[in-house]
């Protein structure tokens, strides 16, 4: 099993920046991807950013030149350092983590943390 922890989250005014955190912990071995989702209310997850073991990060398009994804695969942590933040970006942002057990591809969820961007 693995367990994700979420920090970071909180008021930001418009424009302002926030940075999130996510460690795993467990059996955190063979992980291919961690990444960043977030929830509207009575919306599914949508991806944010992620961070693949091997090759490029990927944004969403509405996140561009305003988020940017890092960590390190290796030792489960991965980051999310938001920028120039809009009110449409107030959301629960939610780690993911991404594994390879066995021949099965697993995925794992942190317990969110909201993000919140008001004036």
């Amino acid at each position: 099993q693995v367990q994700l922890v979420e920090s970071g989250g909180g008021l930001v005014h418009p424009g302002g920046s926030l940075r999130l955190s996510c460690t795993a912990s467990g059996s955190t071995f063979r992980i291919v991807i961690m990444g960043w989702y977030r929830q509207y209310p009575g919306k599914e997850r949508e991806l944010v950013a992620v961070l693949p073991s091997s090759g490029s990060s990927n944004y969403r398009e509405s996140v561009k030149g305003r988020f940017t994804i890092s960590g390190d695969i290796a030792n489960s942590t991965v980051y999310l350092q938001m920028n120039s933040l809009k009110p449409e970006d107030t959301a629960v942002y939610y780690c993911k983590l991404g594994q390879v057990n066995r021949g099965t591809y697993r995925t794992y969820w942190g317990q969110g943390t909201q993000v919140t961007v008001s004036s």
